[in-house]
């Protein structure tokens, strides 16, 4: 991984832990295509799209949780593509705290995300952030 990937998932992870629309933008391509694990408890079936959808999405987290975390840990590079793992801190009146691990496989493109994927199970992200290298 080199150090201006470190710093761009850094960026990215502290600007969507603080909610800023503005600095996820910046850091995204505006096709960018997002598939969440959120998107399964909204009934969503089509990613999130570019700006517009990033507001969705943003609106979709605050619906649900009452505080959201993400916090990267470790980042694998192949050098298009990186593997995140980390944990995700999420609290609710109805499904109360939780703490659990994640990981996201994020494609770049001209120095910006243009695809990312969350996976509740990190071991299910690296095997197919292994498949798709081969």
């Amino acid at each position: 991984m080199t150090e201006s990937e470190r710093i761009m998932v850094e960026r990215l992870f502290d600007a969507f832990n603080r909610r800023d629309e503005a600095g996820i933008a910046e850091l995204c391509d505006e096709r960018m295509e997002f598939f969440p694990v959120t998107a399964q408890s909204v009934g969503r079936v089509k990613p999130y799209v570019g700006p517009e959808g990033l507001r969705a999405y943003l609106d979709d987290i605050r619906r649900l949780w009452e505080e959201l975390l993400i916090l990267p840990k470790q980042v694998q590079s192949d050098g298009s593509r990186l593997l995140v793992r980390g944990r995700v801190y999420l609290r609710s009146r109805q499904l109360g705290i939780r703490d659990m691990p994640a990981a996201w496989i994020w494609e770049l493109g001209d120095g910006r995300f243009v695809r990312g994927e969350v996976f509740a199970d990190p071991e299910q992200a690296a095997h197919h952030f292994a498949a798709v290298a081969s």
